[in-house]
């Protein structure tokens, strides 16, 4: 039987099939040369007629800048219309005192050539518009202005863009005058705190037809060849990091979005098991079947006091495990995975953090390449899951977080399994007092951010409190990390070489693949979040890899339950996939 495919009275009629089909569909092919035309023709106008412009066309360059991209479809913009006269020479005198103050602190050629500079197109244009940005909105509540607070501007200057080509193509000329101080420009025109201006455009039929950009003509400049402003994939003044993975081409991320198009259900129905899907289907790997890891290991930073369990629990469910009997191997036989432990350290308590370091050298080359080997053997099996066993090493989580996040003690320490608010002063005291001795607690170290969980750095910031070089991660990890995180972290990246898919479990797991990510950037593209622990810095930790969890559930077993929860939802939704019925156009 056929199905038809369900198609929406509103919004984008096409299939995925449609698209595939003929991807350039949506050209307008009739209109690329006029546009290519009217794009190379714009230019900065001086001169102007006295002539009126028409309404009518004033309205089509106004419709224009309102039509334009803005951030969080917040439209910024404010056009301010200026006719009189008055007005006009007001903002004409002020240009003018700005161009000679500015004139005196240059060259005497350079302040020559800027006081020829015609500055009467305020005067003599008919129409003078100052596009004005409203910025009284918190940033923080416009979609895309919470990193980026001065993409509302940016707004505002596509506005003007659109503005000023379609004033080209109606012949009319546009010049954007910024020689003013900001607050005497939005004085004058009343603006109110919170609004700013983006100077003033003079707007009119031109009185000069200039074959190429005045500036050109002037001598100040001339227009650099494409090819020296045009970069791929990364500044080329700095060499691009060597990696050794490849993440999933454009061809098949599109084509695992594209399969599930023509299933008899709305676009996206899955919610975030739909990007799941995607992301294990771009890899060509089945959800069916696979692998939980569990590694385990003791610590010595148990010594001081940050676990409510005796350091041989760590053993016992190490035992337990092996038998089958453990939450973590009962999670994975209930969601069909095979179980791997891995002892990293039982019975072998190590630095403790705060006056020694957690691994020596030998021993963590030792373990991560154990992982990788074990990582890259498991992948083509199905699913990687994760998991690890080990008293106190919640903390030991924190302080990797709190390293690899640039982040303070107070922002990643948790509750872990048991703890009161004796013990989570205990752990903060112990997280802190590492970072200070491995040199990462340092305030010049901490780059500053928002309240949100991203870690935000603008230019000329620096970034050393996340360490992102490969000898910097090893140091972190072996320093403040311990024997299962140095497994899981050699795991995840084991895998994503040999092409699989991994699903994380609560903070422990996620900081290996964190690590692992600052060390081959294209790990990213092979991680799944199982789920969201209610350990504080998790959160924090799942934002800067871009994930967002299958489940939140406030699970703490570790042990990688809620990763073998996670697979056996992941497989269920695969096979809604693979058995719901298909449609055609």
């Amino acid at each position: 039987m056929t199905y038809r495919r369900p198609v929406p009275s509103i919004g984008d009629p096409t299939s995925a099939a449609e698209r595939a089909a003929a991807p350039d569909a949506w050209a307008l092919t009739e209109d690329i040369e006029p546009l290519a035309r009217v794009v190379a023709a714009r230019r900065d106008i001086r001169r102007f007629r006295p002539d009126p412009v028409p309404e009518d066309v004033l309205g089509s360059v106004l419709t224009a800048g309102h039509r334009g991209p803005s951030v969080g479809h917040s439209q910024p913009w404010r056009f301010l219309v200026v006719t009189e006269a008055a007005t006009r020479e007001a903002a004409a005198v002020m240009a003018d005192r700005c161009r000679l103050r500015q004139a005196a602190g240059l060259t005497e050629d350079a302040a020559r050539g800027l006081l020829d500079l015609r500055l009467e197109g305020i005067r003599e244009a008919p129409v003078g518009i100052v596009v004005a940005c409203d910025r009284r909105a918190p940033a923080a509540g416009a979609l895309g202005r919470a990193t980026f607070p001065d993409a509302d501007l940016w707004s505002c200057a596509a506005a003007i863009e659109n503005m000023w080509l379609t004033a080209r193509a109606h012949g009319l000329g546009l010049g954007w005058v910024t020689l003013f101080e900001p607050d005497e420009l939005a004085d004058l025109l009343g603006l109110p705190d919170g609004v700013v201006t983006l100077g003033w455009l003079c707007l009119g039929w031109p009185d000069e037809r200039p074959p190429e950009p005045g500036l050109e003509r002037a001598g100040w400049s001339r227009r650099l060849p494409l090819e020296q402003v045009v970069m791929r994939e990364r500044w080329t003044e700095r060499p691009a990091p060597v990696s050794h993975l490849r993440a999933p081409s454009p061809d098949q991320v599109v084509g695992a979005r594209d399969r599930a198009d023509d299933l008899l259900t709305v676009p996206e129905s899955l919610g975030v098991l739909d990007t799941v899907l995607n992301r294990v289907e771009a890899l060509g790997r089945c959800a069916e079947g696979g692998t939980l890891v569990i590694a385990a290991a003791d610590h010595g930073v148990v010594d001081h006091g940050v676990t409510a369990f005796d350091p041989s629990v760590t053993a016992d469910v190490a035992r337990a495990t092996t038998a089958g009997v453990s939450m973590g191997a009962v999670a994975a036989r209930s969601a069909g995975l095979a179980l791997q432990l891995v002892d990293g350290g039982v019975g072998r308590r190590r630095g403790d953090l705060v006056h020694s370091d957690a691994l020596d050298e030998e021993t963590y080359a030792a373990l991560l390449a154990r992982g990788t080997a074990l990582g890259r053997a498991l992948a083509p099996s199905g699913l990687v899951a994760l998991g690890e066993v080990g008293v106190g090493n919640t903390t030991v989580a924190a302080c990797l977080a709190a390293a690899l996040l640039g982040r303070t003690a107070v922002e990643v320490v948790g509750r872990g399994a048991a703890a009161d608010s004796a013990m989570v002063a205990r752990k903060t005291a112990v997280v802190e007092q590492a970072l200070r001795r491995t040199g990462l607690a340092d305030p010049s170290h901490l780059p500053p951010h928002s309240s949100g969980p991203a870690v935000h750095s603008s230019r000329g910031t620096s970034r050393a409190s996340r360490p992102s070089s490969g000898p910097a991660v090893h140091s972190v990890l072996r320093r403040l990390g311990g024997g299962e995180f140095a497994v899981l972290t050699g795991v995840v990246l084991g895998a994503a070489e040999a092409g699989g898919v991994v699903v994380l479990d609560g903070l422990a797991t996620s900081v290996c693949a964190l690590a692992a990510v600052r060390l081959e950037p294209a790990a990213a593209a092979h991680l799944v979040a199982g789920q969201r622990s209610r350990e504080r810095g998790h959160g924090l930790v799942l934002a800067e890899l871009g994930l967002e969890p299958v489940l939140d559930l406030r699970i703490r077993a570790g042990e990688g339950v809620g990763a073998a929860l996670a697979c056996g939802v992941i497989a269920g939704a695969q096979r809604l996939r693979t058995e719901v019925a298909r449609t055609t156009a």
